[in-house]
């Protein structure tokens, strides 16, 4: 009839292209390669400091009865934690670790405390590294230590502990009124010395210590870096 349009409908008509990015957009970078034991305490504040930084990783928990031959051939030592960058270079001592990652990223400031100076920081960590973990596995694990005296490294240990508590009265973290890398480097051995006995440590005259380390171990960010993976195999 006059005056009337008809519109023709094509069925099954093809859709409008669509344009993909270049493969190499699409595809992640590959992230760093963490071999960790969710229990120890060396592997504990690296993966402490990745998080505070953001740092995402593979994380490969390994048993350390039964070490992977992957994490021995990157690292002969075979002592966890172990950091395998994408690059291929390879870092292997915790407090490394802690430091690269918060190079990259220090939101919350770990590398600079905010009372006294950097190389005093350092100085505690390594007298926690060096003395008090030295009194710490002879406290825990007698055995492996025979003639010495698990009670004589139990106060020997107690010494450092005591220092820690008299920082403590005086500020709420280690270094300052904030946490820094001494907090978080030295928590997980304090830790694992209170849970030898943890009834004993509790009568101990160290309360703000122990407040210290309630709050690390009711915080989050502890939750986190304890969340239990499985066994890693290739």
């Amino acid at each position: 009839a006059a005056g009337i349009r008809y519109h023709v409908i094509r069925p099954n008509a093809p859709p409008a292209p669509h344009h993909w990015p270049p493969l190499s957009e699409m595809t992640e970078p590959a992230l760093p390669v963490l071999y960790s034991f969710r229990r120890c305490p060396y592997a504990m504040r690296a993966r402490l400091a990745l998080d505070v930084a953001g740092q995402k990783v593979e994380h490969r928990e390994v048993v350390l009865r039964d070490k992977p031959p992957e994490m021995i051939a990157a690292s002969p030592k075979a002592t966890v934690p172990v950091l395998v960058l994408p690059d291929g270079n390879v870092i292997d001592e915790s407090l490394a670790i802690m430091t690269w990652a918060l190079a990259r990223h220090d939101p919350e400031q770990w590398l600079t405390p905010e009372r006294e100076s950097p190389a005093t920081m350092q100085r505690l960590i390594a007298r926690n590294d060096d003395q008090f973990k030295q009194a710490l596995d002879r406290y825990k694990y007698p055995s492996r230590y025979p003639g010495v005296d698990p009670l004589a490294s139990r106060d020997a240990g107690a010494t450092f502990l005591h220092e820690l508590n008299e920082r403590l009265l005086a500020s709420s973290a280690l270094m300052g009124s904030r946490t820094s890398l001494a907090d978080m480097a030295i928590a997980p051995f304090v830790r694992q010395f209170a849970m030898t006995d943890r009834d004993w440590f509790d009568d101990q005259p160290w309360s703000a210590l122990r407040q210290w380390l309630d709050a690390f171990l009711g915080s989050e960010r502890f939750g986190r870096i304890m969340t239990k993976h499985p066994r890693w195999v290739a």
